[in-house]
């Protein structure tokens, strides 16, 4: 979703709050901008690191290593990440941050210099305090250790707690591998409980770190998984898939197409499928005014981001699909990174259960007062989840001064 689509809902969240133009243009406008150009072997690879918000604390959000990142897209992420952290009642802003670069053509020793290059480039402006940036896509715990290891060397102390997502062995946290599927695994399971639903059918758009633990953690409670797909295309089967065997599939010949005893199907058919629960994992923009009306599943779980339009939104809403939208499906990501942050900063290392009960409660809550929103009035899921979010990170701003 681009940010001029965003504006536009936000024009149409502002009118249902009742938000004047100056709250408005608060929210729609990003505190800062950040660029730069990192230069590796005579190359130069625009970079790019917004915050966007920080009236509920300090910035967090991941850095991504993609061939398609801009501007725009920075800036859309980072303002989702705001909302992110506010849904789920963090005390922390919103910030994103990107390199335009194919991280796969580079050899080790150069994503090594452009992960320092990029720290070198923006160090004084991140911080344990101030913006705390974690992985995303094509970026890694390796990385974020190099990362880690680069600000330290130019403020001259440590600082574990200026990134997170790093190693275990670096201060990095337990469960933080499987933290965005963990998470909207808690977020379904309190969404089927609500509606009712006893059918336990799933289809699973993207077959990334999101998509394949959430295919693991679903079959755990007793889901059956008829489909996934990558990027190459998708496999289906109606009496289930064998989650262990596809992912072994998946990291030895590169995709799940490659996964016997499956009809072969595409990403388009994948998303029609008659199942309960469709998980969207992969890219944005996946279910659109064009095929919204073919959705069949009840409940549509966003592990990625942006994955459904606005126009698709008011489709399923219409014929009474639920939208658990990516901003509460997919937080976490950043709830763990949260609890990593505490750890660091307390010098404190906390165990894989605590940390699973603490995400749990959590996402529990944050989804309880949403659906009660959106049992009290005829809105859609998504709407009512940013006038939570909104809500709160006006009142902060408030709080602050700054309206």
């Amino acid at each position: 979703m681009s940010f001029a689509e965003i504006k536009t809902f936000l024009d149409k969240i502002g009118k249902i709050m009742g938000l004047n133009e100056k709250e408005l243009d608060l929210l729609s406008t990003p505190n800062h901008v950040l660029k730069a150009d990192l230069e590796v072997n005579g190359k130069s690879y625009p970079a790019f690191r917004v915050q966007f918000n920080n009236a509920r604390g300090p910035y967090k959000g991941g850095i991504r290593f993609h061939p398609e990142v801009d501007e725009d897209e920075v800036k859309s992420l980072a303002f989702w990440m705001s909302l992110k952290t506010s849904v789920v009642d963090l005390p922390l802003g919103g910030g994103k941050g990107g390199v335009k670069v194919d991280s796969h053509k580079l050899n080790k020793a150069e994503l090594e210099e452009l992960s320092r290059k990029f720290m070198q480039a923006f160090y004084e402006y991140l911080g344990p305090e101030k913006d705390i940036p974690a992985p995303d896509v094509y970026t890694t715990p390796e990385i974020m250790a190099w990362m880690k290891d680069e600000y330290e060397k130019l403020v001259g102390h440590q600082a574990p707690g200026v990134i997170t997502g790093k190693p275990l062995e670096q201060g990095g946290s337990p469960v933080r591998d499987i933290a965005t599927a963990l998470g909207g695994v808690y977020v379904l399971e309190e969404a089927m409980t609500q509606l009712n639903l006893e059918e336990k059918t799933v289809a699973i758009q993207g077959f990334g770190n999101a998509g394949m633990n959430a295919a693991k953690l679903l079959i755990s409670r007793g889901y059956k998984v008829l489909a996934v797909s990558d990027s190459k295309g998708g496999v289906f089967n109606d009496e289930g898939l064998d989650v262990d065997v596809l992912i072994g599939v998946k990291q030895e010949t590169g995709s799940v197409i490659n996964y016997y005893g499956a009809k072969q199907i595409s990403n388009e058919d994948l998303l029609q499928l008659d199942c309960s629960v469709l998980v969207p994992s992969a890219l944005a923009d996946m279910i659109t005014k064009d095929n919204a009306n073919s959705v069949q599943a009840k409940v549509i779980l966003e592990l990625a981001n942006g994955p459904t339009t606005l126009e698709a939104d008011e489709i399923l809403y219409n014929k009474g699909t639920l939208v658990l939208p990516d901003i509460l499906a997919n937080a976490g990501g950043v709830t763990v990174s949260y609890f990593e942050w505490q750890q660091n900063q307390r010098n404190e290392k906390w165990d894989e259960g605590n940390i699973k009960k603490k995400l749990q409660d959590k996402m529990v809550t944050s989804f309880n007062h949403l659906w009660e929103a959106y049992n009290s009035n005829d809105l859609d899921f998504r709407t009512n989840t940013y006038i939570y979010a909104i809500r709160k990170i006006i009142l902060a701003e408030k709080n602050n001064g700054r309206l």
